[in-house]
């Protein structure tokens, strides 16, 4: 990687960046932009590169009220579900009008501290097999299952019992990881994360700090680094971003630890150096993040691509930031947006075009809730 990326502050932020400290009580809504800077030159901005300045502009609020919502899933019509980590339970969100339908409850979805009832995806045969996917927290473990969800049946009576496909994934009270998605490939991919053990990242047998690549059914990938393994890529912290840009390319986004939040792209077998290297590290067998953030500024969450750009919710940040990109490398340096105007952000998603929804975190027991949180944004970028 030729450009690796920061934003300078004033002040070095100690401790785990995964917003242990609570945001201060109220919002500015006109928070200081970042003092941006690079410790690498950075060029002229791609021809084939979106411009180096962008744009957000929030359209509306779609709705209000939610309590501690984590991972959001858009099904084929539009229409959105959203889980709430600390009720296990998911919630159909209707885009035209903001109504909240509550379709069902995750048994045995063990909340505490990070962990709960985290990632959604919904499979990518859906049409066909009705299939919604949760990444989730237990007594034991962290795991993912999959449901049957029946919209013709009463509310919060939709979904059919989980079908455990994984199991076994490292729970900790931090770094759950959460994360799960269905790739361009149509496998399925989860962002683990190693609960406070730096050890399990570098341990190629353990399911924490990695990424994972899977069948829908749980089963290894042809062509993934181990033919009998599901993981993907190792040496990560707690991964809790993952999106593909329009060349199919993965990239991820995770928490540091002391000093630099990263957002990597991702290459199968490859070591992304946790804990022997928090961000540019420049050390043999290990791979570089491709931008990098001062915790103060970051704790990157839910990541997605729109209009030649990597958007990244930002929950002590407080901020949603925009890497645009040249193929694999940004093209201008990142910029940010909302900043403190609606609190902790913590997934973004992309809608088509030019359109997101963001997610804000005020309830999630380390923000400031104010009337109204949580909301579900509608953003138009650029």
């Amino acid at each position: 990687m030729t450009a690796v990326l920061a934003t300078a502050v004033l002040l070095l932020v100690a401790g785990c960046s995964s917003g242990d400290d609570k945001t201060p009580a109220g919002r500015t809504g006109s928070a200081s932009a970042p003092a941006a800077s690079s410790s690498g030159a950075v060029g002229s901005p791609s021809p084939t590169g979106p411009p180096a300045k962008g744009s957000v502009k929030v359209v509306s609020t779609l709705t209000e009220g939610l309590k501690s919502p984590w991972g959001v899933a858009a099904l084929p019509e539009g229409d959105l579900l959203v889980a709430s980590r600390d009720e296990g339970t998911i919630t159909r969100v209707d885009v035209e009008t903001g109504k909240k339908t509550q379709i069902g409850s995750v048994p045995g979805v063990s909340p505490g501290g990070e962990g709960g009832l985290l990632g959604l995806a919904v499979s990518p045969s859906f049409a066909s097999d009705h299939q919604v996917y949760a990444y989730f927290t237990t007594a034991s473990d962290n795991r993912i299952a999959r449901m049957l969800y029946d919209d013709q049946k009463p509310a919060d009576q939709q979904l059919g019992a989980p079908d455990t496909i994984l199991r076994g994934i490292p729970k900790g009270s931090i770094h759950n990881g959460g994360r799960i998605a269905f790739g361009p490939d149509k496998m399925l991919y989860a962002g683990t994360g190693e609960t406070g053990d730096g050890g399990l990242a570098q341990d190629k047998k353990s399911l924490g700090g990695k990424i994972l690549r899977m069948t829908p059914d749980g089963q290894p990938v042809h062509g993934n680094p181990e033919a009998d393994s599901i993981v993907y890529s190792w040496g990560h912290r707690n991964v809790q971003g993952l999106a593909w840009d329009s060349d199919k390319r993965l990239w991820a986004a995770e928490f540091g630890q002391n000093t630099w939040d990263e957002l990597n792209l991702i290459e199968p077998g490859k070591n992304y150096g946790w804990p022997e290297v928090e961000g540019k590290g420049g050390k043999p067998g290990f791979v570089d993040p491709v931008a990098q953030w001062r915790t103060a500024d970051a704790s990157p969450s839910g990541i997605a691509y729109a209009e030649g750009s990597i958007w990244m919710a930002s929950l002590r940040g407080e901020r949603l930031w925009r890497i645009p990109l040249a193929g694999a490398e940004p093209s201008a340096q990142p910029q940010s947006f909302l900043n403190g105007k609606y609190g902790r952000l913590r997934t973004v998603l992309s809608a088509g075009g030019a359109k997101l929804w963001l997610v804000t975190s005020e309830t999630d027991t380390r923000g400031t809730p104010e009337p109204g949180d949580d909301k579900i944004l509608q953003l138009e970028v650029k």
